[in-house]
């Protein structure tokens, strides 16, 4: 069993909640790293319980550096409740893994005020070389917004798509440095 993280004391409810809508995401990630997504799955969910939005990481398959899941369920969603500001909405995002830096800045902006993720980034970097971004102390930068966090939710399930994924010698973008 994973140890929960958060930046307010944890409320069984919402990580029981958590952890249903994670485990649904990673039992559909197969599906979509079949039709060439990436291994990364986010949705977005209103206050009673109603999906608005259910994206894969689609950079690969787009040819475009910004589609991580978080960022097309964010852009989704706001084209579902046809606006820029979600924050009327009180929305919740639920994310395969810890965001990165730019999902960050992403659900900042957009107005979500809650974020439950699996795979920690730490993990992530392990399994994929993905690069998460300099991230200090975000979960309470978050807390100072009003953001709520959970982590590290049924994160090994999480791990093993990741590792699947590696399997199959797919891609993990990494913009060249040097």
């Amino acid at each position: 069993m994973n140890t929960i993280i958060a930046n307010e004391k944890i409320d069984d409810t919402k990580l029981a909640r958590a952890r249903d809508i994670i485990s649904g995401l990673y039992s559909e990630q197969p599906e979509y790293i079949a039709r060439g997504c990436g291994p990364f799955m986010a949705a977005i969910y209103d206050e009673n319980g109603n999906l608005i939005a259910k994206a894969a990481n689609s950079v690969m398959h787009d040819k475009c550096s910004h589609n991580h899941a978080e960022m097309n369920a964010i852009r989704m969603a706001e084209v579902a409740l046809n606006t820029h500001d979600l924050s009327a909405y009180n929305l919740s995002l639920y994310s395969t893994a810890e965001p990165c830096m730019m999902c960050l800045g992403g659900i900042m902006w957009s107005g979500i005020k809650s974020v439950y993720f699996g795979v920690p980034s730490a993990v992530v970097e392990s399994i994929t070389g993905f690069d998460e971004g300099f991230k200090p102390n975000w979960m309470d930068e978050f807390k100072k917004r009003g953001i709520t966090v959970y982590g590290n939710i049924e994160a090994d399930a999480g791990a093993k798509i990741l590792k699947d994924y590696k399997k199959l010698n797919r891609i993990v973008y990494n913009p060249k440095r040097k």
